[in-house]
């Protein structure tokens, strides 16, 4: 017993260490764009720009957070939201009726979350392989169903609520982001359902002698990422007034490097909501300064790969060290 009470404070500390050099990143990069681009840059408005832009893949990060801390990746995601803004304004243009619309958009998430988790535990195939051919079915669907065209909205009361809306000065979405990462960070580490991830995916063998049904962990967590996904494809449509088949696009990647920034490990067991969503701001505050300093598109890309894959080594590592920290526990107790 005192071994796992040891174990989990030192992880804290270190989870704690980790966040730190986050957010002093974040202080670094922020200060570098503020010193580079000015006024330009720092101003109210494009710090606010900077949050609606973010809200998306910080809510998608949450839900990744639950899928990667399984041992699990979902690259689904995009697809999902895209299909999610189609269907939400296809309803909204036959119905004008914001409840079907959410009803539907929601549905759509659970039904592409249900059924990647089911591929990934009923019929063994691993979760990048299910995923990615499902990021093209959905796809594919979210350009059929309009072949293509894009879907204006002309509910005012919808566009408010889920995109353009400002609330006592502060945009709408930063209310949704902080709305589903408390809903998160509740889920993760106040409740048995997060210690159940942790642990199928810090070692699903011990976890299924404790008596922890992983293959409806790993279906939960599936679904749990769809439905987010959904509603930021909601998001992406009230923002944009409009459902088009292109939302989301590459966001699966940011998404992931706003996660492993985080502090979230690759190899499963680890997770931090928080760190998530300071990781998606940081991304947004990269993205932006790109832009506003210049860069085409292309090398917005270049950096953006260079990011993930400097993210991915960064969390490797951490996760190297922990499992050497552990042996070492372990030999000493």
């Amino acid at each position: 017993m005192q071994f796992k009470v040891n174990s989990f404070t030192d992880f804290k500390k270190r989870l704690f260490s980790h966040n730190i050099i986050v957010y002093i990143a974040l202080v670094i990069i922020f200060a570098f764009f503020a010193l580079t681009l000015g006024s330009t840059f720092v101003s109210v408005n494009n710090i606010l720009n900077i949050t609606r832009q973010t809200a998306m893949i910080s809510i998608m990060a949450v839900a990744m957070t639950f899928v990667i801390s399984a041992g699990l990746i979902d690259l689904s995601i995009g697809s999902t939201a895209a299909m999610s803004a189609m269907m939400v304004s296809v309803i909204l243009r036959e119905t004008n009726s914001i409840a079907l619309a959410l009803a539907g958009g929601i549905a759509v998430g659970v039904v592409v979350g249900l059924a990647n988790g089911l591929l990934i535990t009923k019929a063994k195939i691993p979760a990048f392989l299910t995923t990615l051919g499902m990021m093209g079915i959905v796809r594919g669907f979210a350009m059929w169903i309009t072949n293509t065209a894009a879907v204006p909205i002309l509910n005012p009361n919808f566009n408010f609520i889920f995109g353009t809306g400002n609330i006592a000065g502060i945009p709408v979405l930063l209310y949704w982001t902080v709305v589903f990462g408390a809903v998160g960070y509740f889920m993760l580490n106040k409740i048995p359902f997060g210690k159940h991830v942790l642990a199928t995916g810090g070692n699903e063998t011990a976890a299924r002698f404790s008596g922890v049904n992983t293959d409806r962990i790993k279906i939960a967590v599936m679904v749990l990422s769809g439905a987010f996904a959904a509603f930021a494809g909601i998001l992406y449509a009230g923002r944009m007034q409009a459902g088009r088949f292109t939302f989301g696009e590459g966001d699966e990647l940011s998404v992931i490097a706003a996660v492993i920034i985080g502090g979230t490990s690759m190899a499963g067991g680890t997770g931090a909501i928080i760190g998530a969503i300071t990781g998606s701001f940081l991304m947004g505050i990269i993205n932006n300064g790109l832009i506003l300093a210049g860069f085409t598109v292309s090398q917005q890309m270049i950096i953006r790969g260079a990011i993930i894959i400097l993210a991915v080594a960064i969390g490797s590592r951490y996760s190297h060290f922990k499992s050497n920290k552990s042996a070492e526990s372990r030999k000493a107790n």
